[in-house]
């Protein structure tokens, strides 16, 4: 075997409710998948399919620990989502069978710098530093998929105990399945890889020292400091 001609990378884990640990591979996200998020960011969410965007594996911070805010920004915003978690891979899957993928589910906040991600959509050019900076994707407890109804259950997020998001996954315009199944037209899946799921409406700006709360029924919470 080459030796490696520098230290390789530690491998980005979240906690779970079995007690051991869910590899991260790759983080996924979907845009757009609430009508009433997509209405406030200024889209039709009825003529749009599903699209996507990543995240780097090391951007993900555990429940509980603290979230720098990042340079280069001032609007960091908050989305709190239901995080899928892949136990097994696929390519080209079928909506009946992609639930079979899932190992679990966990409450997450996706944090945006949206001054730069409304710059990069005036000029036409990607998301990645708007949307996949460090300490980016905050991740709860994973819990096992098979105590989880992915299609209904209130959303919420909290900014210093103040309700800033409500939803419901019954909102969703594409359900997990489907998500699922359109991902793996585009790319292989694989176990370890983390899927958030849409925002619903009330996105806003968050300040250093705000304490974040996100919770989905049936799912659990998800909460981070930003410093």
């Amino acid at each position: 075997m080459t030796d490696l001609v520098v230290p390789a990378p530690s491998l980005p884990s979240v906690p779970t409710a079995t007690g051991g640990r869910f590899p991260v591979r790759r983080v996924y996200c979907v845009g757009r998948n609430f009508a009433a998020h997509a209405r406030e960011m200024g889209h039709d969410p009825d003529r749009e399919p599903p699209f996507f965007f990543g995240k780097p594996a090391d951007a993900v911070v555990a429940d509980g620990a603290d979230t720098p805010y990042p340079p280069g920004t001032d609007r960091l915003e908050h989305e709190v989502e239901l995080v899928v978690a892949l136990g097994r891979g696929g390519h080209d899957v079928s909506v009946a069978d992609a639930l079979g993928l899932v190992w679990g589910f966990a409450v997450g906040i996706d944090l945006t710098r949206r001054d730069l991600q409304a710059e990069a959509k005036r000029l036409g050019r990607p998301w990645d530093l708007a949307k996949g900076f460090d300490h980016s994707a905050t991740v709860g407890t994973v819990v096992p998929a098979a105590g989880v109804d992915p299609t209904s259950g209130a959303v919420t997020l909290h900014v210093d105990g103040e309700l800033r998001q409500s939803g419901d996954l019954a909102d969703q315009i594409w359900s997990v399945a489907e998500t699922i199944a359109a991902l793996s037209r585009s790319v292989a899946l694989a176990p370890g890889d983390l899927l958030f799921t849409g925002t619903p409406e009330g996105v806003g700006p968050v300040e250093r020292g705000s304490v974040l709360r996100g919770a989905i029924d049936g799912v659990g919470v998800v909460e981070t400091r930003i410093v």
